[in-house]
């Protein structure tokens, strides 16, 4: 949750709470806390009644319908008929990308060999010459 904020963002969510909340804070977050563990309590005892109903083991990622249907309502059979025209294409588009990484690297060891030669003097005196300036682009075109 916290991934996409760095130390002054956070730093700054800090400084805001303290100013709303005050002296109150230590039990604003005491009481957030407890309730967190209330729903992780909750959905814990969810689970583990659904576990007992259903009588199977039933953990809560289960509980996404595509799991939960993978899981209890179709056998093997029904899953490997299900998976089987997918799993054609999905050889298909495998053995395609490894042919295209295989062919550049292929290119990319020719250039290696090419590069790693003694270069050709240039007119120059044997410098090279400086790449031409990129043209820059507006992020409004």
């Amino acid at each position: 949750m916290l991934d996409n904020l760095n130390w002054w963002e956070i730093g700054a969510l800090l400084l805001l709470a303290l100013l709303i909340f005050g002296d109150r804070l230590p039990t604003v977050i005491n009481d957030g806390l407890r309730m967190v563990r209330n729903l992780r309590n909750m959905a814990r005892n969810a689970t583990g009644d659904l576990s007992r109903e259903l009588g199977t083991d039933l953990q809560l990622e289960d509980l996404h319908p595509k799991a939960f249907i993978r899981k209890h309502l179709l056998s093997e059979d029904d899953e490997q008929a299900i998976r089987k025209p997918l799993q054609s294409m999905y050889d298909n588009l495998r053995s395609d990308v490894t042919g295209v990484h295989n062919e550049l690297k292929d290119v990319a060891g020719a250039a290696d060999l090419r590069t790693s030669g003694s270069r050709p003097a240039t007119a120059t005196g044997g410098a090279t010459p400086a790449p031409a300036p990129r043209p820059s682009y507006d992020d409004a075109t």
